[in-house]
């Protein structure tokens, strides 16, 4: 019989990167160029040598713990049953909310929406909705799903693309506002001045 959670957590995955390659898609019949969705600066070119294989091994590592019985890839035996079952299944049901969550984030980007900077593009600023109080929301769900990806398959190998993720997720996010603030300058300046990062400001 399957791990449940896993399997819940396989499918939600699942379920994110397949709306970015549709969305990624669109872009590809609207433009019929590849900017925005393939990268064309240097360092998002490097970046993407890590994260391609990450996404790859975010997708297939709770496939196959939800249905192996054993082995570094499955889950411990002792997080299959009681307690830590229970927090298991709440990390899944968290990781759908977290989906949700960032579904709302690309519907307000709309036609906006974009994987990559493209060198040279005047970006639109978006500042309201899901962006009012943070700069990278996408992002900052992201790593809270990658963190609930740990906590349903709670094994060496997801600990170890949860420590790429996170650094991939702030190099391109320092990347992104670098490039903002080029285009946008003062205004987002001011921008940023008053937005976290990732999740909104304690104070101020």
């Amino acid at each position: 019989m399957p791990d449940l959670p896993a399997l819940i957590l396989a499918v939600v995955i699942l379920a994110y990167w397949g709306r970015v390659a549709g969305m990624s898609a669109r872009i590809r019949n609207r433009t019929r160029t590849l900017a925005g969705v393939v990268p064309e600066q240097r360092l998002e070119r490097f970046l993407w040598l890590f994260f391609v294989p990450v996404v790859a091994a975010w997708i297939a590592l709770p496939f196959i713990a939800a249905f192996r019985a054993s082995g570094s890839l499955a889950v411990p035996e002792a997080a299959r049953a009681g307690g830590w079952l229970i927090v298991r299944l709440a990390a899944a049901l968290v990781a759908f909310g977290l989906l949700l969550a960032t579904i709302r984030c690309w519907r307000r980007m709309g036609r906006h929406w974009k994987m990559a900077v493209t060198p040279g593009e005047q970006q639109v600023l978006i500042t309201d909705g899901p962006f009012a109080r943070v700069r990278h929301p996408i992002y900052g769900y992201q790593i809270l799903l990658m963190l609930a990806s740990l906590g349903v398959v709670p094994t060496v190998p997801m600990l170890g693309i949860a420590l790429v993720h996170l650094a991939l997720m702030v190099t391109k996010a320092r990347n992104e506002e670098r490039h903002l603030l080029d285009t946008h300058g003062p205004d987002y300046a001011a921008y940023v001045a008053r937005t976290g990062r990732f999740f909104p400001r304690l104070s101020g």
